[in-house]
């Protein structure tokens, strides 16, 4: 089973925003978007999700129960699965028990470094090689039309796992061990995968935004305005690539939110509340963004 949901990252630590203490220096666009991927690239990897002991040794007697019936030894067998329902008694008894036992966790990012124009391009190819009936081609091109970080959490059922060991214990006391060992192999590939999806264009316009705002109150307006711009081109970025929230008017909203404080910049007043405002709207967006189900 494969669920895939906007990681809880993208309301905490990941958009705290901002990454530089001196917003003066003079690193590039560039070099800013590379920092925030690395920096949300190690917050993924620290808020993986913590995997759980018992679960993995449960699994671990599983097999060898399997193993033993496969060798014809019965009394090992369930003694393996005894020894895998005991490694979740502790779970089990708890009042609000888990749904999900975590076994795997992994980290994986898809930086695309194109344009808006760039994946428009690619978009109109996609849709030619698809009038062609090239539909693997156009796959790959699809493939590489995103630009994100997954977090993949594979975990044990709660509900069914135990359910299932009971039954192939059930099976073996009836002297069943054929229906035994097909329970076994199915408690041994259900398992639930859900991928949490970082949208890497809200990271880098959330720190370029930081920086812009740190610029603005130095009076380096012009800096500020590159760096407002180059924000609002990665918004397009996540548009187009369909990172959407809830929400259909989100993009308008903040890119009205940037052509305020552009305007703001540009003027004689301080923009220091116009950014704060861009910000939380930002934040709000990225609280209320999903990603369709793969």
């Amino acid at each position: 089973m494969k669920n895939i949901v906007l990681s809880t990252l993208v309301a905490t630590s990941l958009f705290v925003g901002g990454v530089y203490a001196d917003a003066s220096s003079t690193k590039t666009v560039k070099e800013i978007n590379t920092i925030a991927v690395e920096k949300g690239q190690k917050q993924a990897v620290d808020s993986q999700k913590k995997l759980i002991d018992e679960a993995i040794t449960s699994l671990k007697f599983t097999q060898k129960a399997l193993v033993n019936l496969d060798a014809g030894e019965t009394e090992k067998a369930k003694a393996n699965i005894e020894k895998a329902l005991g490694k979740l008694e502790v779970i089990l008894s708890a009042k609000e028990a888990p749904r999900l036992l975590p076994v795997e966790s992994a980290v994986a990012v898809h930086e695309y470094l194109g344009t808006k124009a760039d994946v428009e391009a690619a978009l109109k190819e996609v849709n030619t090689l698809l009038k062609q009936h090239r539909v693997q081609a156009a796959r790959v091109l699809l493939n590489t039309l995103q630009s994100e970080i997954d977090i993949t959490v594979v975990s044990l059922p709660l509900e069914s796992y135990p359910r299932a060991l009971k039954l192939a214990a059930q099976y073996l006391h009836d002297n069943q061990s054929a229906k035994a060992r097909s329970i076994l192999g199915i408690a041994l590939s259900t398992f639930d995968t859900a991928i949490e999806v970082v949208p890497l264009p809200l990271l880098k316009a959330t720190d370029l935004i930081a920086v812009a705002s740190e610029l603005s109150k130095q009076g380096e307006k012009q800096k500020a305005l590159d760096y407002v711009q180059s924000a609002e081109d990665e918004l397009k970025v996540a548009e187009i690539l369909g990172y959407v929230s809830h929400s259909d008017n989100s993009y308008e909203m903040l890119y009205d939110a940037v052509k305020s404080v552009k305007k703001e910049i540009k003027g004689k007043n301080k923009a220091e509340k116009l950014f704060d405002a861009l910000k939380e709207k930002l934040s709000d967006f990225k609280k209320n963004i999903f990603s369709d189900t793969k």
